[in-house]
């Protein structure tokens, strides 16, 4: 869910180094995302910095920071430059793709691909219990095939859920919206409420406490399967290590799915960093492994019944 709007996002139609911004297209509570379009009449969103516990922006162009919040600000503004152009580097297709970067009205800005489609989070809330086990295989492997790219580049997402996980209309998915400068941003500013997801967030998150590394962005992208099965997320991993009520996958849904891939999240969602899969790459191919499931033995001795027309022929 959207925090509720405070800050006023840039009017339409007005511009910055060429991009003419149209509209808003989403809100966090740590940036606005906006549809604009390039001096060529290409769309493009465009992700402003633009902290709510931060900054305050209700007329005019710039935000509003107190002398209390600035350094803060100013070292989250350094974290979301710096994990721009560390992305900026990376070109995937399952990872939101950084084009330029614009400083302008005190603050700075992202230009990315724009992508048609929607979240896998909406997907799921129209398709509830509905999630074909060769759906969830398809689009977690792709995936991670990005995330692979990610973790190669010393970068870590620290944000992976549903509503970041963009499916194009073609079924691709793709990376966005990474959590890692929001991190930064909390330790710079304690007081400041903590950005990763309950639900979807490690244990190792909580507190900030050291070891995360690709096995932390595993145990998310392990209750994001979960979530396509249950329309849900899983029970929150602070509350699981005080008293862990999680239902394993290959208890709930026992029959429905191969046992395998229930076993695959169940071993995403251990609480021990250690014990999850170690990274992207070894998710990746336990995902790609699917069982064969041996056909059942036809009874020599039973006859085979005969062909039945499903209609009487028409005379």
């Amino acid at each position: 869910m959207s925090p509720p709007q405070t800050n006023q996002p840039l009017p339409p139609n007005h511009v910055i180094d060429g991009y003419r911004f149209e509209r808003q297209l989403s809100l966090g509570g740590f940036s606005i995302v906006y549809l604009a379009y390039d001096s060529k009449g290409t769309p493009v969103a465009i992700k402003e910095y633009l902290p709510q516990a931060l900054a305050q922006r209700t007329v005019g162009l710039l935000p509003q920071v107190s002398a209390t919040h600035l350094a803060a600000y100013q070292s989250g503004m350094m974290a979301f430059y710096e994990e721009g152009i560390a992305l900026a580097r990376l070109n995937h297709p399952n990872v939101v793709r950084v084009l330029n970067f614009l400083r302008a009205n005190d603050t700075v800005y992202l230009v990315m691909r724009y992508e048609q489609g929607r979240t896998l989070h909406e997907h799921i809330r129209k398709h509830r219990g509905e999630f074909r086990e060769s759906f969830v295989r398809g689009v977690f492997a792709r995936l991670l095939s990005g995330l692979r790219e990610v973790h190669a580049n010393k970068l870590l997402h620290l944000d992976i859920k549903p509503s970041n996980i963009y499916l194009r209309v073609d079924g691709s998915p793709v990376l966005i919206d990474f959590g890692a400068a929001r991190q930064t941003l909390c330790q710079a500013d304690p007081d400041l409420r903590p950005t990763y997801t309950p639900g979807y967030a490690a244990p190792e998150q909580y507190g900030n406490q050291p070891g995360q590394g690709p096995w932390t962005d595993v145990y998310a992208v392990g209750a994001s399967m979960y979530a396509c099965l249950a329309a849900a997320s899983p029970q929150p991993a602070d509350a699981r290590t005080v008293k862990d009520d999680l239902v394993p996958a290959v208890q709930r849904w026992a029959g429905k799915y191969l046992p395998q891939l229930l076993d695959i999240i169940d071993q995403c969602l251990l609480l021990d960093p250690l014990a999850r899969p170690q990274s992207a790459f070894a998710l990746q191919r336990m995902l790609a492994t699917v069982p064969v499931v041996p056909a059942v033995p036809v009874d020599p001795e039973v006859p085979a019944a005969p062909d039945t027309p499903d209609a009487p022929p028409q005379s």
